[in-house]
């Protein structure tokens, strides 16, 4: 397999030890299922706080591990032994095609166990080394605002490399909180659907007619099984009824205003109610629909 991918998570590290192993397994799970569902096939790996995967290729791959609660960032990386020779030589392998000329650069050197170098050893030797290498280019160091980010993980015998950082959606792995049935009649329907995935619940989709593409073409990404029902407009109430005694969900989730709250609590009065978009006005919607196709890819 061509491509190796660096897969961080951030809010399961917070977690107590059993609970992290749960989320973690969870995680693994359906990191897998994103690659099955896509028919790419891959390898898995894990330390403490990361996963790797190995797949055909790393730009398509990372695109599927992004789009797994849970994930916080993924990287396309080239792994090296952890010694000085081979993680310089990955450095200019990996700069040569990334540093046009006058460019600026900085290299950022992290490190997990014990090394005969600290990491701001190791980002200043490398430094010095791209701009012995290629002394025609006028590359110069900039710390602060460079045009070019070389990155080196020193993890144990391992070293890992790479120019750049996939943005996740963050949150919980789906699965480890339960299932929800969440009405889709637009943006707010399909925002309000997506903030409950991230804090980990399964959620079944009720689509309003014309409201399915929100489902099918971007919130299947985030869950390749997905179960989306078409309601019309005269039937919502009912639909999310059964499909939530079906499921046995614990709660249904709503696309309301302020002021449509108190009638849903009414009328729900024997469900427990989420609205995540409440407080959100039209533009706030908007911009997080719009980040959440991003992430979708």
């Amino acid at each position: 397999m061509a491509g190796l991918l660096l897969i961080r998570y951030g809010e399961l590290a917070l977690k107590s030890p059993p609970v992290r192993r749960e989320f973690e397994q969870r995680l693994r799970r359906n990191l897998l299922d994103q690659f099955l569902t896509a028919n790419e096939p891959c390898r898995l790996t894990a330390d403490h706080g990361h996963f790797y995967v190995e797949c055909r290729e790393g730009a398509p791959g990372a695109r599927l591990a992004a789009r797994v609660f849970g994930v916080t960032s993924v990287s396309v990386v080239r792994e090296v032994p952890t010694e000085r020779t081979a993680i310089e030589t990955a450095v200019l392998d990996l700069a040569e095609p990334a540093l046009p000329a006058s460019a600026s650069f900085a290299v950022r050197a992290r490190r997990t166990g014990s090394h005969p170098f600290t990491s701001q050893e190791l980002a200043r030797d490398l430094g010095a080394a791209v701009l012995a290498r290629w002394p025609d280019r006028s590359l110069r160091v900039d710390l602060d605002h460079p045009d070019v980010e070389l990155f080196v993980e020193v993890r144990g015998p391992k070293t890992y490399l790479y120019t750049d950082r996939r943005a996740g959606p963050g949150g919980l792995p789906l699965g480890v909180a339960g299932q929800v049935v969440s009405l889709v009649d637009g943006p707010r329907g399909a925002v309000g659907a997506f903030l409950m995935m991230k804090r980990g619940c399964r959620s079944a989709l009720v689509c309003t007619p014309g409201a399915e593409r929100f489902a099918r073409d971007v919130l299947a990404r985030f869950d390749p099984g997905v179960r989306i029902e078409p309601a019309a407009a005269e039937a919502v109430d009912a639909r999310l009824e059964t499909l939530a005694e079906e499921l046995h969900a614990e709660a249904i989730v709503l696309p309301l205003s302020v002021d449509e709250y108190a009638g849903a609590r009414e009328r729900w009065a024997d469900r427990v109610v989420f609205s995540p978009t409440v407080g959100l006005d039209e533009t706030e919607v908007a911009e997080r629909w719009d980040r959440i196709v991003a992430l979708a890819g």
